[in-house]
């Protein structure tokens, strides 16, 4: 009926985790929310103390029905999964919801842990069933995902088999989800049957929402990933804080968008100060890359209706330690979208095949300020005009043992605030893309506390929480950089100052 709705976890008296309910936001372009009443608090014996995450699904009729984990006992996180349903699917804010009698829905059983079991997905509908998954844990090593059935909604059963299974730690927030064709950017409704699925989940181990795509068998309710080693090869949606992610589908705009959540980084007491803590990324549009390998994530298009202001450079060559300013904007809110080239890679330092499978180890050995042969180059965000407080996004190329150029994406944050007792660690994925024409883009969405950048145009995505205490507003400086040996040239940026959006009314 027009509107969007997010529901999220929320504690009413205070920034820091415990009296969890759901909030609900509406919005009619997923940018501008306003906040309604809370939708499901604690208020049956099967979620007495606890409403915690789970998953929207629309029936057939049109309600909207909520499956969620509820704690149910005190002093220990006994998790059940229960349902909601509005109370009127004519409302289109939807702002009443009712807990039927028939709660809870699924149980621990005999030999389950009963306290990781948790986070229904949305359901979907083959073959005469309905089907969910709640996340769990197995033997204390292996992550599940738990697949029930049922013929009515009401009544489920759990299968013999999960649907899928690692042995990668605790499956919080499953996601699972048909794809089209690589290359399509069009989205599929969760009930579409197709060749190819991704299975997501959110390890509470390493904070980190990982994915693989593979095939999916309706009869024996079984997911195989492409890759047999993909549980662990560790794609991620995004390299750095983004965490308890969930896709849904929009008919609307016949596509599939992401949203993910990005916690503090900084302390306990600087956000009671500020009153509150955790934020959502800006939604992202997802589809499978043309290489059938992997996702593609991009910002959703409605956040170019914040842009104002635009400054643009064209054909700039950065010199090996140059840097220079992009000026006649603010850039502590802003959108920048550049395009590079590089000269040469004949100076790419040799990769260490050590680090194929941690990034991020490797962005904190190399950070910006680490010279290289070919990058580090990129952009210094949030930075002051001094340099004391920067921000840096980047790129470095290496040559592995076959002389094929390997790409590093960076979120390096170590210089971000000369504020004490933060976190600031080093955020880095690898890209794949073929840079032999040295040619690469990257977006950078840059919002006073958070860096969401987006390399490869979406192959490789990194979100940073960063607080500077002296490049604030009007202070905050943007700048394009090299630190390596060898030419690049800017072909073209853009960057936009952004306005505010409506923010849950403010």
């Amino acid at each position: 009926m027009g509107w969007y709705h997010l529901f999220y976890q929320y504690n009413p008296k205070g920034a820091v985790w415990g009296n969890i309910i759901w909030a609900h936001s509406v919005s009619r372009d997923l940018i501008n929310w306003i906040a309604l009443e809370p939708a499901i608090k604690p208020s049956i014996p099967t979620d007495m103390y606890g409403v915690w995450s789970g998953s929207a699904t629309i029936l057939p009729d049109g309600t909207p029905a909520m499956l969620y984990t509820g704690i149910d006992r005190p002093n220990i996180n006994y998790q059940i999964q229960n349902i909601a349903l509005a109370k009127n699917k004519s409302d289109p804010l939807l702002r009443e919801w009712v807990k039927p009698g028939y709660n809870p829905i699924a149980v621990p059983e005999p030999g389950m842990n009963a306290t990781q079991f948790r986070d229904p997905t949305t359901a979907w509908y083959i073959d005469g069933h309905w089907r969910m998954l709640v996340g769990g844990l197995k033997d204390g090593r292996r992550g599940v995902a738990h697949v029930y059935r049922s013929r009515d909604f009401k009544t489920w059963k759990r299968a013999k088999h999960p649907l899928h299974s690692a042995l990668t730690g605790m499956w919080e927030c499953p996601d699972f989800f048909p794809v089209h064709e690589a290359g399509v950017q069009n989205g599929l409704e969760t009930s579409q049957f197709a060749a190819k699925y991704v299975l997501k989940n959110s390890l509470d181990l390493t904070r980190y929402d990982y994915y693989t795509v593979g095939t999916y068998n309706n009869k024996t309710d079984r997911y195989v990933p492409d890759d047999a080693n993909g549980d662990y090869r560790r794609l991620q949606y995004d390299y750095g804080n983004f965490y308890a992610s969930k896709t849904f589908y929009d008919p609307a705009k016949q596509r599939r968008v992401l949203f993910g959540w990005a916690n503090e980084s900084d302390s306990v007491p600087h956000d009671k100060a500020k009153g509150w803590a955790g934020i959502q990324a800006i939604p992202r549009k997802i589809w499978l890359d043309p290489s059938g390998k992997q996702l593609v994530q991009w910002p959703v298009e409605e956040v170019e209706k914040l842009r104002a202001k635009p400054v643009s450079v064209a054909n700039k060559v950065v010199k090996p330690g140059q840097n220079f300013e992009v000026t006649g904007l603010q850039s502590y809110q802003s959108d920048v979208e550049v395009s590079f080239e590089v000269s040469s890679l004949e100076k790419a330092e040799p990769f260490d095949p050590a680090f194929s499978n941690d990034a991020q180890k490797l962005c904190g050995m190399k950070g910006a300020d680490v010279k290289g042969g070919v990058g580090p180059f990129g952009l210094w965000v949030l930075a002051s005009a001094n340099l004391a407080e920067k921000t840096a996004v980047f790129f470095r190329v290496f040559k592995d043992g076959y002389g094929k150029p390997v790409v590093l994406m960076c979120s390096d944050p170590t210089k971000s605030s000369l504020t004490s007792d933060l976190y600031k660690p080093t955020f880095a994925g690898f890209v794949e893309t073929d840079i032999s024409s040295g040619k690469i883009s990257l977006r950078s969405l840059i919002d006073r506390s958070v860096v969401e950048s987006f390399g490869a145009g979406g192959k490789t995505c990194i979100l940073s929480r960063v607080y500077p205490s002296m490049a604030i507003g009007q202070n905050a400086h943007l700048y394009v950089f090299n630190n390596g040996e060898t030419d690049i040239k800017v072909s073209h940026l853009t960057a936009w100052e952004m306005k505010k959006p409506l923010m849950n009314g403010a």
